[in-house]
């Protein structure tokens, strides 16, 4: 269905994107961002010398996705001890700037810690920032790693679920290099299933009302060579109906101690879809994205974005005539209209097949479960 008008590139072209690196130029070290607002007209980096800035990406979307947000919180506070601002002050601003996804305060905290511990060991302001950068820098090289790992558990779970490949797999929002040290989450299982020849069609939502599917997975997806198809968020319950998804992978920007999962607002949805149509429905997400702190999906903090994102429609590089004040894009609705813009919705664990991590599988999703592969992660980690 609809392969006649799918993109399938056989180009070699590098998929990493550098979307986050730490830099030291003379005038000063700085955190360069690749603006995912931008994307996919052109590719243009932001330069942060403070961590007020980074803040700002951060809430414009410019710099998105749960372990890229860890990362580039944990650097944050990195440069404003490095520049000598108050870092207790970055480390509140940033930890605060998205509160549903954890994983940015986890980033923040890893630094900020390791920060404070260097001063309560007797170091001087020098040491400590050294110390707040080499903690960004491992947690940027542990979430490569746990990219790897659950792109491998991922292919062999799809493997499992569907013998003969052939995959044809839905997802949702964008979990590429994008928002993440590595290769992503969900899309880097896809990716693996592609290079082993095993990925018949990538179905991407297009993701309303900011489009990162359409503006961001399409994106990764065609630098990648994969063979994909964009879709509106509301035509998948027609490709469920129709046969043509195996299998749905998306990413998670916090799973709660009972293992319900916080997602790009359009999940749950999908996961409904699944469930009727017996398709498998699984996350894929690292062990810091769950959040044991945090017991159930009604205790999740959703983040609500500005109505404008609804009731405008903007494109990257377009020039806009007439342009609405609030967010600088076109109207589409009658002025005055009130918009329910929610972030991000919640999928319960009944509704999850499995939870890939770098750990290995959840599934079936339980609590106990979930708590054995943090036990098992923070073994390795301390070990």
């Amino acid at each position: 269905m609809a392969d006649q008008y799918a993109y399938s590139g056989d180009d070699k072209r590098p998929t990493e994107i550098p979307a986050i690196r730490w830099e030291e130029p003379p005038e000063g070290p700085v955190l360069v961002l690749l603006d995912q607002t931008r994307l996919p007209a052109e590719e243009v980096e932001l330069v942060c010398t403070d961590a007020s800035t980074l803040v700002e990406a951060i809430r414009s979307l410019a710099v998105r996705g749960a372990p890229l947000l860890g990362i580039a919180g944990a650097y944050g506070v990195a440069l404003a001890a490095v520049r000598g601002f108050d870092v207790d002050e970055a480390a509140t601003a940033l930890a605060t700037a998205r509160p549903t996804a954890v994983n940015l305060a986890l980033g923040v905290r890893r630094a900020h810690s390791a920060h404070e511990a260097a001063l309560a060991k007797g170091g001087d302001v020098r040491q400590a920032a050294s110390a707040a950068l080499a903690a960004a820098r491992q947690l940027h090289r542990e979430d490569a790693e746990a990219s790897a790992r659950m792109a491998e558990h991922g292919v062999r779970l799809l493997d499992e679920l569907l013998p003969g490949g052939g995959h044809r797999i839905l997802t949702h929002c964008n979990t590429g290099s994008l928002v993440s040290g590595g290769e992503g989450t969900a899309f880097a299982v896809a990716l693996a299933a592609h290079r082993a020849g095993r990925l018949r069609r990538l179905w991407v939502d297009e993701t309303r009302p900011l489009l990162q599917g359409a503006r961001l997975t399409a994106y990764e997806a065609a630098r990648s060579g994969m063979a994909y198809t964009l879709l509106t968020d509301n035509a998948a319950g027609s490709l469920f109906a129709a046969g043509e998804v195996d299998a749905v992978l998306i990413g998670a920007d916090r799973i709660t101690a009972d293992g319900s999962v916080a997602n790009k607002v359009g999940s749950y949805p999908l996961a409904v879809l699944a469930r009727y149509h017996h398709v498998p429905f699984i996350v894929v997400a690292p062990v810091t994205t769950v959040d044991p702190d945090t017991p159930d999906g009604a205790s999740i903090e959703v983040e609500q974005r500005p109505g404008h994102e609804v009731t405008e429609v903007v494109a990257p590089q377009v020039p806009v005539a007439g342009a609405a004040e609030a967010g600088g894009g076109i109207p589409v609705a009658p002025l005055g209209t009130q918009a329910y813009n929610p972030a991000f919705d919640v999928t319960p664990p009944e509704l999850v097949t499995a939870i890939v991590t770098e750990e290995g599988v959840v599934s079936p999703v339980t609590a106990e479960a979930l708590a054995e592969v943090c036990a098992r992660s923070r073994r390795v980690t301390t070990g």
